[in-house]
């Protein structure tokens, strides 16, 4: 991209920010008074910062990055009313940590600040006035093109889900050796783990196949289906509860990988499968790209069926169960629909390409938009 390129884009972006904060100005709340969205934004991370530093969490803060990009980020989740769920979800999860603070006076001052917040967004929501949020620059489909998405500077994110016997791993594995950039899927889970310093059968990561929901171990099934249910007792079950300062474990999970993920995207290249990496980095408006791979339901009972062995009843049911388990927990995190094909950049019918085939594909979309010249 040459420099004249760069500085219209530049240009663009910041008459976009401009418009975007001219906008998110007017918001109101349901009694018609104003809200000013920097400064509640500005309580928020300070809040955030201040329970933090109260509990000592080995958890991280929620809203890890520095202050200016953290701001900018919740105005535009205020500004958008089909994202304010996301900016409620984050607060609520420092409210949960505020909640473990020992100190009873900062317990109450931190929770009297969490719930003045949680108002005011409440009200943002129900005041919520379209005509004052209109983004005329979001109408053109070539807002987001991926020719002008990535700067010289950002790393190339690539993020991919895919449908259960679709080969989406396959594909995401030869993407990066293609590319001679790193893959991870079960390695970012263990180091998750190693983060939370959890012995490695104590937490199951709910985002991969590797769900302590499917089955008990048996004969005739993937690595992915031979994970069994954890069996707590109420004393073990209150122990890990404090562990993680008053969040379920899964939340605990999502909340330390979402932010190895965005840490991982400000220094180097890498292909993630799964663990709604594409929404964790567009919450942190990190530049990446989302791919989606699926394929004909009775096409991917036959290809389980030869994989696993086993009989096409049992390969159906096999993977209705883990594709509900994936669309739950997309739906839980980020509150889209998982595989709705306007959520991802990119989708793709595995079948009518092949592994080979699919990645050929991608790669070709890359190098059209000028965002690698690897191989």
């Amino acid at each position: 991209m040459d420099k004249r390129k760069e500085d219209e884009n530049k240009e663009q972006a910041k008459e976009q920010t401009a418009g975007q904060e001219q906008s998110v100005r007017e918001m109101k709340d349901a009694q018609g008074n104003k809200i000013d969205p920097v400064q509640l934004a500005n309580e928020i991370y300070d809040l955030d910062c201040k329970v933090y530093k109260a509990v000592g969490s080995s958890l991280g803060r929620v809203f890890g990055t520095d202050k200016e990009r953290s701001v900018n980020m919740m105005v535009g989740l205020m500004g958008d009313s089909s994202d304010q769920h996301i900016l409620r979800s984050e607060v609520a999860l420092i409210g949960n940590m505020a909640r473990t603070i020992d100190d009873k006076q900062a317990r109450s001052e931190a929770l009297t600040s969490y719930s003045k917040i949680m108002d005011c967004i409440h009200q943002i929501s129900v005041g919520y006035n379209t005509s004052a949020l209109i983004d005329r620059s979001a109408a053109s489909l070539n807002e987001l093109n991926l020719f002008n998405r990535f700067s010289k500077d950002d790393q190339l994110v690539i993020c991919i889900s895919r449908s259960y016997g679709s080969g989406g791993s396959e594909i995401g594995f030869g993407l990066a050796d293609r590319l001679h950039i790193d893959y991870y899927d079960a390695e970012i889970f263990k180091r998750v783990l190693q983060r939370l310093e959890a012995e490695k059968d104590s937490l199951v990561d709910e985002s991969d196949f590797a769900s302590n929901q499917i089955a008990t171990k048996r004969k005739g099934t993937t690595p992915e289906l031979t994970y069994e249910k954890d069996h707590l007792t109420f004393k073990e079950k209150l122990k890990r509860l404090s562990r993680y300062h008053g969040l379920p474990t899964r939340d605990a999970v999502f909340f330390n990988q979402s932010d190895l993920i965005c840490g991982m995207a400000s220094s180097e290249d890498f292909v993630v499968m799964g663990r709604c990496a594409d929404v964790v980095l567009t919450n942190a408006r990190i530049p990446h790209i989302s791919i989606f791979i699926t394929a004909p339901e009775e096409q991917r009972i036959r290809r389980m069926m030869e994989v696993n062995q086993v009989s096409y009843k049992k390969a159906r049911a096999q993977l209705h169960q883990v594709d509900h388990i994936h669309a739950q927990y997309y739906a839980d995190f980020t509150g889209r629909e998982w595989g709705n094909a306007g959520n991802y950049d990119l989708c793709i019918n595995s079948s009518a390409y092949g592994v080979k085939g699919s990645i050929d594909f991608i790669m070709k979309m890359l190098r059209e938009n000028k965002i690698t010249n690897r191989e």
